[in-house]
């Protein structure tokens, strides 16, 4: 064959395998047999072999796979994957329309119901309408890039055509592994005599990462997209504009959305699919509600861990019936001690469970639990199952009563009850292993000190040794001490002792999170952190002082107050600042060029001519003026680039605020 008819004949196949591969996932039919298919596809490889020059990226046999992929990197989110806040009852899904009803007043709104798939996020990015990126959820923030692997899910178009296109365009939905090939691979396995796979989500997870796109492609894994990023930029206003947007591009939608005017027509939905989604060819485990208007959805904003105009309704548990082997007891950071079920192993929900949470000596007593009983486990939004009940039916005669333990089973201590608390604790703050051991764990964690070359097994071992008894003794770890131990060797001394080094550098609102105070999670650190620029200032301020700061109530003010009256946390946060951690705020300085916009407030949205985004971000903030994230009736201007989102523009309008053009805003600085 001449490399003129390999060029005519490549396209003719890519056409033929592109239009059945449409009708198979998009339309739900077929004209030919899988046989024919696979035929037409083998002859478009090995034409792609004898030509390797005219194989094109998003040729049709990239879904075959080939690449292996020794490593996946993590890369930053281009907009972040938040999760939904959960409800499990009609009453508090009436709760979550009555906050929308208040958040959006007078307006008309209605919203969009979805099926909530149990799968793997995973985000998708086109550049010139060509798939160049798939990352996973990771969390939220940063993910692992699958592109590769991504490639291989039929279901997922490598191009999209069409008129109008953004340069650079995120879609988002779920990866999931078919039931009906879940069950064939299990049954595969069980033939040779190979451990089963646990369920159809985590296998779907587990191949997303493996490494050979080959075997990827094997396991046919399927895709539902349910999410159009900004799509502001193809001027759409609505969430079903958006998924109708994504059908029609080439992209597999379920087709199972509904918009639903009012919360009793959302009740309705869910009962509907209660019962048909298990007709469906994947696991469901709920209902995704969003109000479907993008402005309003701009107008009820973000909490610090999810939308105020979205919720996921879960289904009630699956539950199933084991026997209760023994009861043991975990001591956590805060000296929390919490009963755990240990169980005959029994499937429930997919997977083989073993142990179950029973909270503490109240649940204990309300269940009336004895070892030996037949006891109820559920699994529903908690990760840890859950002992819901006991079949007294069945309870044996010689069966023995649960006695909550006196003693801390760690250390020995006697336990403690606070007064309307349900917890016991553990008060040996200073000298209980789990206590130390888990201090040491938040603090190091990413979003705290982010020194990852350090495990907990290394934290444990360094306790026993008597090396680290608090976070201070981090920095007081040696090359020599280290490197004696049993198992470590020259290379992982030295990169335990840099990870550590470059935590000084950490900013201080993450060293103030990574102490641990109790209630002060990472917003609440952000936030005291701003109030209180220096630790001095925090540990001097009044609870009334506290209490004035946004979003500090009266429990974190106390809780912090104590926390700063125990000489020894006193003396850990000196040793700490000896040792060259960051606790005060780090505000950018910033060479004013002049006052021209000396307190007012911007948002900047769109893509500019004369300034990257960050540029013109830099030029406001020299000339005196504030970037903020959202519009708001304390926003000044909004300076508009091309694309500039629909809703954005429409909400500045509907507040007044005056939208600037780019050289609008270069006049008023003077340039």
């Amino acid at each position: 064959m001449t490399r003129d008819e390999a060029i005519s004949r490549i396209a003719e196949l890519t056409q033929q395998i592109n239009y059945h591969s449409d009708l198979y996932y998009n339309q739900d039919t077929t004209e030919i047999s899988d046989f024919e298919f696979d035929q037409l596809l083998a002859q478009l490889i090995q034409l792609e072999e004898e030509f390797p020059d005219l194989k094109a990226p998003d040729s049709p046999s990239q879904r075959v796979g080939g690449a292996v992929v020794k490593e996946f990197n993590s890369v930053e989110h281009r907009f972040p994957m938040l999760s939904l806040g959960n409800t499990y009852n009609h009453d508090e899904l009436r709760e979550f329309d009555e906050r929308v009803k208040k958040g959006l007043g007078t307006e008309d709104f209605e919203y969009v119901c979805e099926l909530k798939f149990d799968g793997v996020a995973l985000s998708l990015g086109y550049e010139n309408g060509l798939l160049t990126r798939a990352v996973t959820r990771g969390d939220g923030t940063r993910g692992d890039e699958v592109t590769w692997n991504a490639k291989t899910i039929r279901s997922v178009p490598l191009r999209i055509q069409g008129d109008n296109l953004p340069e650079y365009f995120e879609v988002r939905g779920e990866v999931f592994m078919p039931l009906e090939v879940f069950q064939a691979l299990n049954k595969e396995k069980e033939e040779k005599g190979e451990a089963l796979l646990a369920n159809p989500r985590n296998t779907a997870s587990g191949t997303l990462k493996m490494q050979d796109s080959k075997i990827v492609a094997s396991r046919k894994l399927d895709m539902y997209l349910y999410q159009l990023m900004d799509g502001g930029a193809l001027n759409i206003a609505t969430h079903s504009d958006a998924v109708t947007w994504l059908a029609d591009a080439g992209f597999q939608v379920s087709q199972t959305w509904r918009k639903c005017a009012n919360v009793d027509e959302i009740i309705a939905y869910i009962e509907e699919w209660e019962e048909k989604r298990h007709s469906l060819p994947l696991d469901t485990d709920g209902i995704v509600i969003k109000v479907n208007d993008y402005a309003q959805q701009d107008e009820l904003g973000f909490t610090s861990k999810s939308p105020r105009w979205a919720i996921s309704f879960k289904y009630k548990a699956e539950s199933a019936a084991t026997q209760l082997k023994e009861i043991t007891y975990q001591v956590g950071r805060t000296g929390s001690v919490t009963p755990v079920a240990n169980l005959e192993p029994v499937l429930l929900a997919g997977t083989t469970v073993k142990r179950a949470s029973l909270h503490n000596a109240n649940e204990i007593a309300r269940l009336d639990l004895r070892l030996g009983d037949t006891v109820f486990v559920e699994k529903g939004g908690e990760i840890i199952p859950k002992v819901t009940g006991v079949d007294f039916g069945k309870r044996p005669a010689n069966s023995v009563a649960v006695e909550f333990p006196t003693h801390c089973p760690e250390c020995g201590t006697e336990l403690v009850r606070v007064e309307g608390e349900a917890n016991h604790f553990c008060p040996n703050i200073k000298g209980c292993p789990p206590q130390i051991t888990g201090r040491v764990e938040h603090f190091i964690q990413r979003n705290a000190l982010d020194i990852d070359s350090i495990g907990s097994k290394t934290i444990a071992q360094f306790n026993r040794e008597g090396m680290l008894n608090n976070v201070a003794d981090l920095y007081a770890l040696s090359f020599d001490r280290i490197v004696a131990l049993e198992g470590f060797q020259e290379k992982g001394t030295n990169k335990i002792l840099q990870g550590i080094e470059a935590s000084k550098l950490i900013p201080y609102e993450r060293v103030l999170f990574g102490l641990g105070i109790r209630y002060v999670g990472r917003t609440v650190a952000e936030k005291l952190a701003e109030g209180f620029p220096t630790i001095e200032a925090l540990s001097a301020a009044s609870e009334e002082e506290l209490v004035a700061v946004n979003e500090i109530g009266e429990r974190i003010a106390k809780s912090v107050k104590e926390w700063f009256a125990d000489a020894d946390n006193v003396a850990l946060v000196e040793q700490l600042k000896n040792a060259g951690l960051q606790f005060t705020l780090q505000k950018e300085e910033v060479e004013q060029a002049s006052n021209a916009l000396e307190g007012k407030k911007f948002v900047v949205s769109g893509v500019f001519e004369h300034f990257e985004r960050d540029e013109l971000k830099q030029a406001i903030a020299t000339h005196g003026g504030k970037v903020v994230s959202s519009i708001s009736k304390n926003t000044d201007y909004v300076v508009a680039g091309d694309n500039m989102g629909p809703s954005k523009r429409q909400k500045a309008e509907k507040l007044e605020v005056p939208i600037l053009t780019e050289q609008e805003f270069i006049q008023m600085i003077g340039e």
